[in-house]
Formats: structure tokens, C-alpha cells, sequence
């Protein structure tokens, strides 16, 4: 989340008329995330989330968010519920771009996670994961490995001492894709589960949002982001597995749905795909992101030292122990 197209008072009455049974009141922007401009609406009753879309998110595919949140909910998996306006559709145009609003999940992200946190958020994965199956929507993973090439060529590494990172990045691209797997257990995955897409209420979660990557891929991948984004810890600068984490996300998961081992066997290259997927974007961000935007940008450098951190793991039960 975060706010690149302003708004005012103005903009908030013509959203009111296009909801019947909704009378947005205030709005407030929010800071966190990357990709699209978000804030909160109220009204006399209730909260919602107003998104409007930007960047990387192609018109044509944002249908496909709308019915898998929509169909999500009623599978019984947590997550906001697209509004339809009065014409019956979930989408409409704000500032000359297509926006949505979703209810409020209540609950708030927490700074850090606790082992059995990390189990909760693996069973619900899993419980996503199988519920799914009954959805029939397909989309592309928009930041698949073959997606990665055109972004780390779009990177401008101006400086010398980018030359060496440089270097780094397609060399480990090429190894990754080399060693990519050709068929593993798929599905719709949820795509990026950061810490602050994960909410929670009295140490439960309470719902998961942001389902904007959400695409047709490995549900392994899945994990390999979790680890990626969930089971670090930071100490100062530093990050270092948690391998406690992973157990826990994984045994979470196990609990409904089994890893096979062909999975198993593909953990170490799927995680070195994530934090490359990340490190890509970060750079990008970190250099193409105007300086007029209402936007905290991400460090790039903490993907750099995953990467290499994965970049010395091998086999699956290096993750474990």
C-alpha cells in the first residue's frame, strides 16, 4: 500500500455516488507498501479500503483480483470483500485510473513474529492453497522467472560500485533459471505475503490483504516468499534465518496439505528466485520511484543478503536445522 494519486473532498463525494449503500465521510492515505495508492474510508458505520491502481498492475487482470477475493470469502478464507456499485461492478474510474473499494479486515500486522505465529500463517496458507482448488480463475504470475530478465535489464546501475551487484544479479539469474523446476503441485497462491499483509487480533489471525500478486503458480513458491519475508530475523542492520520459523511455517502448513518431495527438493531455488524477485523490484523502486510520492521506500540491500544467505544453503533440511 501507499499514495502516489492524490485526492480530495471532492473525489470522496463522487465515490459516494457510486455506492448506494455506502456515505464515505473522511479518508486518510496510507504509507505502507509499494505498488498501488490506498487509503481509508469511513463512514457512519464502517471502515473500508479505497485502492487505486498503478504501476506494475495491468487493467485487463484486475477483474481477477476482485472475483478471487470475492470467491475467497465465500470459501470461508478472510480477506476484504470487493464492494459492487451500483451498476453491479466491482471496478470504477478515479483520476483518470481504475480504483476498487474492499471492507475493512480488522486486525493489525505485528512487528514481529512468534513461532507459533509462524504456524498459524503456515495453516492458513495451506488452507488458501486448498481452497482455491475450487476457484476457476487463471492468471499469469506477472513476476514469474521469465519476467525477471526485462527487469533486471530496466535496472540502471549508474555508479561503479553498483558494477560487482550487477554482476551478482545475473550471475545468480542464470543459475536460477537454470536450475528452475518444470512441474510441482500448482495453484492460485496468494503471492506476496509480507508481515504487513498478515493481520491479527488478540495473537490470532484475523484475515490476510493485498492480494494484488495473487497469479497461478508453484504453491511451493509460496513458501519459499513466506521464508523469505517471515523468517528472518533482524539485528541491527543483519539478517539471519530463523530456522525455528521455517519448521513452524512448515509444520502450519503440513497440518492441511503435505509438501511432496519433489517440493522438498526445489525449496533452496525457489527461495533464491523470492529474494531475487524482491531485490529486482526494491532497485527499481529505489530508483524510478518519484520523489513527489507519499511512499516509504524499501532498502533493497536487505534482499541482497538473503540472497547470498540462500546462495549457501543447499538441501532442504539446511532450512530445518
Amino acid at each position: 500500500m501507499a499514495v502516489y494519486t492524490k485526492i480530495n473532498k471532492k473525489d470522496i463525494t463522487y465515490i459516494s455516488k457510486k455506492f448506494k449503500n455506502q456515505k464515505f465521510l473522511s479518508f486518510k492515505g496510507i504509507k505502507q507498501g509499494i505498488e498501488n495508492t490506498n487509503y481509508l474510508l469511513k463512514s457512519n458505520t464502517d471502515k473500508f479500503i479505497l485502492t487505486i491502481f498503478e504501476k506494475r498492475v495491468l487493467k485487463k487482470e484486475i477483474p481477477f483480483f476482485m472475483k478471487l477475493m470475492d470467491q475467497l470469502n465465500d470459501l470461508k478464507i478472510r480477506c476484504p470483500k470487493p464492494l459492487k456499485n451500483h451498476d453491479g461492478k466491482y471496478l470504477f474510474k478515479l483520476k483518470n485510473k481504475v480504483a476498487c473499494v474492499v471492507s475493512f479486515l480488522d486486525g493489525k500486522d505485528k512487528k514481529n513474529l512468534n513461532l507459533k505465529n509462524c504456524y498459524d500463517i503456515g495453516k492458513t496458507i495451506a488452507q488458501m492453497h486448498s481452497s482455491s482448488k475450487k476457484i476457476k480463475l487463471f492468471r499469469k504470475n506477472s513476476m514469474n522467472i521469465n519476467n525477471l530478465s526485462p527487469l533486471l535489464k530496466s535496472i540502471k546501475f549508474k555508479s561503479k560500485k553498483f558494477i560487482n551487484l550487477e554482476k551478482f544479479l545475473k550471475n545468480n539469474f542464470r543459475e536460477i533459471k537454470k536450475g528452475w523446476p518444470k512441474k510441482l503441485p500448482n495453484g492460485i497462491i496468494h503471492g506476496d505475503l509480507f508481515i504487513d499483509n498478515i493481520f491479527f487480533k488478540k495473537n490470532k489471525i484475523s484475515g490476510i490483504i493485498d492480494f494484488y500478486f495473487a497469479a497461478n503458480d508453484y504453491f511451493m513458491y509460496e513458501i519459499a516468499i513466506c521464508i523469505n519475508a517471515l523468517c528472518f530475523d533482524k539485528r541491527n542492520s543483519h539478517f539471519k534465518l530463523n530456522k525455528k520459523k521455517v519448521k513452524n511455517l512448515i509444520r502450519g502448513y503440513e497440518s492441511v496439505k503435505k509438501i511432496s518431495e519433489i517440493e522438498k527438493r526445489s525449496l533452496n531455488i525457489l527461495c533464491r528466485a523470492a529474494a531475487m524477485r524482491y531485490l529486482l523490484t526494491r532497485l527499481y523502486d529505489y530508483t524510478n520511484t518519484p520523489k513527489t510520492a507519499l511512499i516509504k521506500i524499501k532498502d533493497p540491500r536487505e534482499y541482497y543478503q538473503k540472497l547470498t544467505i540462500h546462495n549457501n544453503l543447499k538441501k532442504y533440511k539446511d532450512y530445518l536445522i
